[in-house]
């Protein structure tokens, strides 16, 4: 059974006032029609098993009964599993009436290839069927592919995976690692030629809206490996629309107070100026989704860091999260959850408020 519909205002704007009592006031931010919750739930990392879906299907559970309703994943996320077990706990609480599909802001990727055998698996599955349509050449180091046929195949793999009519957020995954792998002029016509695909996905309503997610293409500088100018690509979407504003809406890039590159970095030119990535998305009207916001929950923090960032909350994870998601120009700030303690942890942070401008501006450098 098919999931109909897609993230509407109407429906997270219920989501929404559903918390107003328990969550803060500004745990949601409006963008592009839909209320985005500050915190939302990452599904990165893990184990190819079944004890692995089952903690991700009870922490998506308890996100969406707490507050968070921006769900990301990707194709790839441990070989499709990381989609498959998300539809199903999605499914599972529409049924159950915790969640309607008009609530929840549903985000997938594609481009790098979702098999461990990537070489075989991608010659008997996408090189084969399309008739000539996509060669072995489009796979760049093994393991990406922009080229039109692949990306409107994981498109309707991701939608059958996730069980969903339409995604409401679909990124092109990390098109950076073709970087320095081909020339200049065939990257920037792939990226157009991926986003044309895009385009034509959101016509049909497959999609509603696409973005980019990136590691290294938007925070370092040119001249560094992987780095892509966000101008350009903003440029290439507007060509790829044709006569229409162009659907590339959102950015995901690392953040968090040990990766603060971009906030502070002035790696893009945007009309002849020098900026950080989140200024330069918010001069291109391009929303930011933060990534590795907790760093695996691994990140350690000073104590004029902890300071800063606030001593009433319970660990250097909250505080990480906290800095990720009151950056400006930020819409939420994604925490991979699988572990009961980490969810709980997590969404702690949906009850206090975001750092307010004004005392954001005033933290500490941190690069």
């Amino acid at each position: 059974m098919v999931i109909i519909g897609h993230a509407t205002v109407e429906g997270t704007s219920r989501f929404r006032a559903r918390f107003s009592e328990t969550c803060s006031a500004g745990q949601f931010r409006e963008a592009d029609g839909l209320w985005w919750s500050s915190v939302g739930l990452g599904s990165y990392i893990g184990g190819v098993d079944d004890a692995t879906d089952d903690l991700v299907g009870q922490a998506f559970e308890r996100c969406v009964t707490a507050g968070v309703n921006v769900i990301d994943t990707a194709i790839n996320y441990r070989y499709e599993r990381a989609e498959k077990c998300l539809g199903r706990a999605l499914a599972k609480q529409i049924d159950a009436g915790t969640v309607t599909r008009d609530e929840v802001v549903l985000c997938t990727k594609g481009g790098y290839l979702p098999h461990p055998d990537r070489a075989r698996w991608f010659g008997s599955e996408i090189v084969g069927p399309s008739q000539g349509a996509v060669s072995m050449d489009d796979l760049v180091g093994g393991s990406h592919c922009m080229h039109p046929a692949y990306i409107d195949d994981q498109i309707d793999r991701s939608r059958k995976n996730l069980g969903v009519e339409t995604i409401d957020l679909y990124y092109l995954h990390n098109p950076e690692s073709q970087v320095g792998a081909v020339d200049e002029q065939t990257l920037h016509d792939r990226l157009q030629e991926a986003f044309e695909t895009l385009e034509h996905a959101a016509d049909e309503g497959r999609i509603r809206m696409y973005g980019v997610a990136t590691w290294n293409a938007f925070r370092v500088p040119a001249g560094e490996r992987g780095h892509m100018s966000l101008e350009l690509a903003k440029r290439l979407a507007g060509r790829a629309a044709g006569d229409r504003t162009d659907r590339l809406r959102c950015v995901q890039l690392p953040l968090n107070p040990t990766m603060p590159e971009a906030l502070t970095l002035a790696s893009q030119t945007v009309a002849g100026h020098e900026l950080p990535a989140l200024a330069a998305c918010r001069s291109l009207g391009i929303h930011a989704i933060a990534s590795r916001s907790v760093g695996k929950g691994e990140v350690r923090l000073t104590p004029k860091v902890v300071a800063s960032l606030g001593q009433d909350l319970e660990s250097d994870a909250q505080r990480s999260l906290q800095f990720a998601r009151s950056a400006p120009g930020v819409i939420s700030a994604l925490a991979g959850m699988k572990s009961p303690a980490h969810v709980a942890e997590n969404l702690g942070l949906c009850t206090v408020d975001p750092l307010p401008a004004e005392r954001f501006s005033g933290l500490p450098d941190y690069d």
